[in-house]
């Protein structure tokens, strides 16, 4: 590993400063669309039924452009990819912010795929993180990021609240201003990004030069083969450390590998299924969250608080749960975060009360987040940096893939049975995930495979 307690060099930090606060600026307009977006879709319909229709407009745009976008970080850099969703969420907050003005359900609709295809694209940003940082801090570097948004958790329901006190005045839709100050929001994200130098990708390929003795592992080839149905007897370079090369920084590349070929590896099987549970399920009880409130008379302000406790526990905890992920594992990790997402997905739909419910959401991000770094890690453990913005990108399709099924199927079976028994049904899903998990090595040890 070599770099374990290695100081992070000062351009590493620069960097990684940069990108948490384009993370916590994105974060804004990122957190509207559970805020706004299910409200504004029953307001236009009239159809309860519906409210899992704007989060699953968005699940199908991300679910469609991840890969593509991996695909241009991985041959352009991370900052093309990212450069590239500030602008698709740019000109999509336009436009639904004036469908709402219009009163138009199908703007909306088109304005939330255009918005989700520029969140699918920001993804890239833990991307970027873990490309700046060795296996041993890989985890920790994306907990500094990811911590960003806790910021934007902050930030959000003051541009909500602000635009809902100037709206009146200004004669619009407080829902329809909202969105259209976010551009506001992204030019100065976009500056940021640009200062980034080197690309992560570059630093990626390039360890040895930015962290003083460290030592890269060989690469065990572009994938390594794992039965996804008897994982108890794995192939032997699963738990084997590879031993390390001496003064090894740039390797050669190995023959890029293919969608299949990544879901017969036990470890990214693990990841794609855990993301796809945690987005979708987290997706649902935010759906779930703020169609009840609203029903019970809280303003849009109020809402947003809520998605902000939300988002803080969704990013507050990154850093620690980076950190543990590093010095304990992976799987313990995911194991933690799926019980504490099955646990708020109980509570959630459970009540009417504004404080359950919202302590309810506040676990489902803890969750998520415990979810989504050991995921994130996982991945970038073993994959090539030059096919790790593909390989993120394809496990964001499966969480996209959570994220539009959901909500589809939440809405229909909630009308049949009531939230409650929605909520039982979502945390029920968690245990096929959690058997998976548990069978992983405690240390998934590809080292960063270059």
């Amino acid at each position: 590993m070599g770099a374990a307690r290695v100081p992070i060099p000062a351009l590493i930090r620069r960097n990684t400063l940069l990108l948490a606060a384009s993370q916590a600026i994105v974060g804004i307009g990122s957190q509207m669309v559970p805020t706004l977006a299910p409200v504004m879709v029953i307001r236009l319909s009239g159809n309860d039924a519906l409210l899992g229709v704007a989060v699953a407009a968005s699940g199908v745009s991300k679910f469609l452009a991840a890969y593509p976008v991996g695909q241009i970080t991985d041959r352009f850099g991370r900052k093309a990819g990212l450069l590239l969703g500030n602008a698709l969420c740019l000109v999509g907050s336009l436009i639904l912010g004036t469908a709402v003005l219009v009163s138009s359900l199908a703007l909306l609709i088109a304005g939330l795929l255009v918005f989700g295809a520029g969140v699918a694209a920001n993804q890239q940003l833990r991307l970027a993180a873990a490309d700046m940082y060795p296996p041993s801090r890989r985890a920790e570097g994306l907990g500094y990021v990811l911590t960003g948004s806790l910021v934007g958790a902050l930030l959000a329901p003051t541009l909500v609240t602000g635009a809902q006190l100037a709206a009146p005045r200004l004669g619009l839709d407080p829902a329809a201003l909202a969105w259209l100050l976010v551009p506001f929001t992204l030019l100065p994200c976009m500056a940021l990004l640009a200062r980034v130098r080197p690309d992560p990708k570059e630093i990626a390929g390039n360890l040895g030069r930015y962290y003083p003795g460290y030592e890269a592992a060989a690469p065990v080839g572009p994938t390594v083969p794992v039965s996804v149905v008897a994982p108890v007897a794995p192939v032997a370079p699963v738990d084997a450390v590879v031993p390390a090369i001496p003064g090894a920084q740039d390797l050669p590349v190995a023959p890029q590998p293919t969608v299949t070929a990544w879901l017969r590896e036990y470890p990214k099987v693990v990841a794609f299924t855990c993301s796809g549970l945690a987005q979708g399920t987290m997706t649902l009880m935010m759906a779930l969250t703020s169609v009840s409130l609203s029903h019970h008379g809280h303003e849009f302000s109020a809402i947003s608080v809520s998605v902000a406790i939300h988002v803080a526990g969704m990013f507050g905890f990154s850093l620690p749960l980076g950190r543990l992920c590093d010095r304990a594992g992976r799987r313990p990790v995911l194991l933690g975060g799926l019980a504490v997402l099955a646990a708020g997905a109980i509570l959630v739909p459970s009540t009417a009360d504004y404080w359950i419910a919202t302590l309810g959401t506040f676990l489902v991000g803890v969750g998520w987040s415990g979810a989504s770094v050991a995921a994130s890690a996982l991945i970038a453990d073993s994959t090539q940096p030059a096919w790790r913005g593909r390989a993120i990108g394809l496990n964001d399709s499966f969480a996209a893939a959570g994220a539009i099924v959901f909500p589809l199927l939440g809405g229909p079976l909630a009308a049949a049975f009531g939230l409650t028994t929605l909520g039982l049904l979502t945390a029920s899903l968690t245990l096929p995930a959690m058997l998976l998990a548990s069978r992983l090595p405690r240390h998934v040890t590809y080292q960063d495979n270059q």
